[in-house]
């Protein structure tokens, strides 16, 4: 008879309750975890099995999705984390597709379950967890937000990329709690990451996570935020890319990264289907411009010194904005210091002093004096005065940020101090 039995357990035949029960409890480890794997038997005879010496017959009940709650929460805390992350995996099955109110019935009976495992010290455990909720658009609350927060990446970055749970207060409470490196990266690979966000990630420093986030097409960045990345991303080469490739760029944008972007980032910004006539030809100009800049610079030496050059050009008439503005470019110091006294009728001893303190006011006023361009002062202020891009003044095509009174007296002031 007990061979029958056997055949029963090892076989797909239906089980009576008192044959499982006697199964249960047999010596041999393999018919235990047989019956273990079993989905049709009652409750209590699962939940036994959940208590059996033999982790391997745990493990199975964890995977069991028969298994009954109480049984789940009694392996939540089991010593073995191996039957503990099963357990985790099994999650998904539990949370079935249900309507809201089932959802709310099983939530009830699993919350404790998922708890218990969403403050496992076992890492697996907690990374498994994180991996199957990610996706569960009812997936509790709380223990979503916990694994958030978790301080391993492998854990947090889960939910963090993908759950809906997190609300946009969420997200932006764990961008301003300096979490775990990489994890605002993983916000910013969110689909559809909001405005609020995005700006939230801009005002960090994380620079892999801004490059995500503006190399993420759906997310939805104010034009305002991305002026100010630009400003920011002439250091911060892998910005150029994704910055180029932006679904949606204003023409002031596209000229200044014309501005500073390598060769092959330069290609993308010419091939942009937004571009009206007379921005594609000033961005074609200016890739021009910044190749014969960098055909002069490998010659100037050729000419003399600086102060030199400087009068030759100035006896030519070619002393202009773009003379100047290419040797800025190329960052010829000497050339334009020089060009900037010759041009704004000043001692050289007081543009020294202006560029000695990296005085922004004094610089653009130095350049409105020689009769520069707003744009030349900021290539100025970065190439020569070497003036980080968040402290820059002035903008392309813009006017002189400062009155006429204020540039006049930054100069006076100077002037008198040398």
């Amino acid at each position: 008879m007990f061979k029958s039995l056997l055949k029963k357990v090892f076989g797909k035949a239906p089980l009576e309750y008192e044959q499982a029960k006697k199964l249960a409890m047999d010596k041999d480890v393999n018919v235990r975890l047989k019956l273990a794997c079993r989905e049709d038997l009652a409750p209590e005879i699962l939940y036994f099995l959940a208590e059996d010496p033999n982790p391997q017959v745990r493990r199975a009940i964890a995977q069991n999705i028969s298994a009954p709650r109480k049984a789940d929460l009694l392996l939540s805390q089991d010593a073995d984390s191996d039957v503990r992350s099963d357990l985790a995996s099994k999650i998904e099955k539990i949370l079935p597709d249900l309507s809201r109110d089932e959802m709310d019935a099983v939530r009830l009976a699993t919350h404790k379950v998922i708890e218990h495992l969403a403050h496992d010290q076992a890492l697996r455990v907690r990374r498994i967890l994180s991996d199957t909720l990610k996706d569960i658009a009812h997936a509790p609350a709380d223990v979503i937000k916990r694994l958030a927060n978790d301080v391993e990446l492998v854990v947090c970055a889960p939910v963090l990329e993908n759950s809906q749970v997190l609300t946009e207060e969420d997200l932006i409470n764990i961008i301003s709690s300096s979490p775990v490196k990489g994890a605002l990266s993983a916000i910013s690979r969110r689909t559809n990451v909001s405005e609020n966000i995005t700006d939230a990630i801009s005002d960090t420093d994380d620079v892999d996570a801004i490059a995500e986030m503006l190399g993420n097409v759906s997310a939805q960045i104010r034009e305002d935020t991305l002026d100010q990345l630009i400003n920011r991303a002439e250091d911060i080469e892998i910005w150029h890319s994704p910055l180029a490739g932006r679904p949606k760029l204003s023409q002031k944008a596209v000229l200044k990264l014309a501005e500073f972007v390598a060769e092959n980032v330069f290609e993308t910004l010419k091939k942009r289907p937004d571009l009206d006539e007379h921005t594609a030809g000033a961005v074609r100009e200016e890739f021009s411009r910044r190749i014969e800049a960098a055909e002069r610079s490998r010659t100037r030496d050729e000419g003399g010194s600086p102060e030199k050059r400087v009068k030759s050009l100035h006896a030519l008439g070619r002393l202009d904005d773009t003379a100047i503005k290419d040797a800025a470019q190329s960052g010829d110091v000497h050339f334009v210091k020089a060009a900037l006294a010759l041009k704004a009728k000043i001692r050289i001893t007081v543009v020294n002093a202006i560029f000695d303190l990296a005085s922004v006011k004094g610089i653009i006023s130095l350049c409105w004096q020689a009769k520069l361009s707003v744009a030349t002062s900021v290539v100025i202020q970065k190439r020569i005065a070497n003036i980080s891009a968040r402290d820059v003044q002035g903008s392309l095509g813009g006017d002189f940020p400062y009155t006429n009174e204020e540039m006049t007296w930054q100069l006076n002031y100077f002037k008198d101090s040398v």
